[in-house]
């Protein structure tokens, strides 16, 4: 249930772009993540900094969409959302004592993943470029392509692109969860 309210704002624009156009597809998207954001903070009463940050982007980007009627502005709220990630991941290895990539991962596994450092390091490092890519992408579709063409991409290209990329990186660590896990059940 959560999952399908996070993926509500994506899945609203979607729809309303099919009914009608990418400027009311716009407006239900700012609606849509304000209301992410407000229900987020009634459901476990605090505000996620993703959720403001995509807020921010979504309602500057997509008032100039709509006061210059150009689909351009809200096309770029993809890009500066991946910048901004990739940027946070990057920054993770240097601020904090764990890079976001093991924060994030970590708690998904039971028990101890048994990788060092410098595993986690490269796997961020990954997350960083992964980002990088998706923003890249994102502008050359922008740019090289029709709205609905950008829309379908970004609707059904980008999720399934990412569970691509998540996929060998969660049977890779589960892998060595279960190493360790078995590891600690043969000492006496």
């Amino acid at each position: 249930m959560t999952q399908l309210l996070e993926f509500s704002p994506l899945i609203i624009f979607f729809a309303v772009f099919k009914w009608k156009d990418i400027y009311w597809a716009t407006a239900a998207l700012m609606i849509a993540c304000v209301l992410l954001l407000l229900v987020n903070r009634l459901r476990t009463g605090k505000f996620k900094t993703m959720h403001i940050v995509t807020v921010a982007v979504a309602l500057v980007l997509g008032a100039a969409t709509l006061w210059k009627h150009d689909s351009r502005f809200i096309q770029w709220k993809p890009t500066v959302l991946y910048a901004i990630t990739a940027a946070v991941f990057l920054g993770s290895m240097f601020i904090g004592k764990q890079p976001l990539a093991r924060r994030m991962f970590g708690p998904a596994f039971e028990g101890t993943v048994d990788i060092s450092a410098r595993a986690w390091a490269a796997i961020n490092s990954l997350w960083v470029a992964w980002f990088v890519l998706l923003a890249a992408a994102n502008i050359y579709v922008a740019r090289n392509f029709d709205v609905a063409t950008w829309v379908h991409f970004k609707f059904i290209g980008v999720p399934i692109a990412m569970f691509v990329f998540l996929l060998p990186q969660i049977f890779w660590l589960s892998g060595k969860t279960k190493a360790a896990q078995t590891d600690q059940s043969l000492e006496p």
